[in-house]
């Protein structure tokens, strides 16, 4: 039986003009989830809401938030630590918040992810600032870890790196990570599961899989584009020769025989949903 790992439930925020609208997703042991949608959707929003209930492996009570803290590993995007912390200074000042901070295990990642233990943070890449805060977030044995942006101002092979790490903690199906991000290309290399927020409301979440076949990318000539096409195509975009956008899958009997239909893709998905189409999810 597959345990979730992470329930949240009716989430909610409001503000002058705008509201985060009861968003309830979760997140089963042994998987990714892409928590993803455009500036503004309410990503951020979810994390410091007015009301609503989160569950971590199933502890929600006050008097639980220890032991919930030591199972949650956090990475944030961006610099963290001290500019004059050298990789010791975290095992050092952040290792004593966590009982079970592991200082071998700390010190047998920092080798792993090649980082070295000399420069003081701020002479540190961003990619290596990242992986050290992974490291610092994996010391403790977390079951689950939550990433906000965690490739923002990485390079192409420190994004590879990162994937493999967060592919091999979740390689026991008792671990999951929630990864918050704007890299779909890379989400989508990694993620089992999306959730998807658009205007404060989610819609969709549950497997990548599923998402994926609930639409096609298709392709035709100027010609092709009738008013009833047009009304429920997602993210049109038109050019001289022609058009494409997004199509739901189980009304793919209405479309004309030479119309091209091709497999989407989620980075394509998402700039569709995001240029104010009606997404059907």
């Amino acid at each position: 039986m597959t345990t979730d790992l992470l329930t949240v439930t009716n989430l909610t925020k409001r503000y002058a003009d705008y509201q985060l609208a009861n968003v309830s997703f979760s997140l089963p042991a042994g998987y990714i989830m892409g928590f993803i949608g455009p500036n503004g959707a309410g990503k951020t929003t979810t994390i410091k809401p007015d009301s609503g209930n989160i569950s971590v492996l199933g502890q929600t009570t006050p008097q639980a938030r220890e032991a919930i803290r030591d199972q949650l590993g956090i990475v944030l995007g961006g610099a963290v630590y001290p500019d004059s912390w050298p990789a010791e200074a975290v095992n050092r000042y952040v290792g004593p918040f966590f009982p079970n901070w592991d200082t071998a295990y700390f010190q047998q990642l920092l080798r792993d992810f090649d980082i070295p233990t000399k420069p003081k943070y701020h002479d540190l890449s961003m990619g290596t600032k990242i992986k050290l805060q992974l490291a610092a977030a994996l010391a403790h044995h977390p079951k689950l870890l939550i990433l906000d942006e965690p490739t923002s101002g990485l390079d192409p092979i420190a994004r590879d790196e990162l994937i493999a790490i967060l592919q091999d903690f979740i390689r026991d199906e008792q671990h999951s990570v929630l990864i918050s991000t704007h890299s779909i290309m890379e989400l989508a290399k990694v993620a089992d599961y999306v959730t998807y927020l658009l205007a404060g409301k989610i819609t969709f979440t549950g497997p990548l899989s599923d998402l994926l076949d609930r639409y096609l990318l298709i392709k035709g000539g100027p010609n092709d584009l009738t008013a009833a096409i047009k009304a429920t195509l997602i993210g049109l975009q038109e050019s001289p020769v022609g058009f494409s956008g997004v199509w739901p899958s189980d009304q793919a009997a209405m479309l004309p025989d030479n119309m091209i239909q091709e497999p989407v893709d989620l980075e394509t998905l998402m700039i569709a949903f995001g240029k104010g189409g009606h997404p059907h999810a």
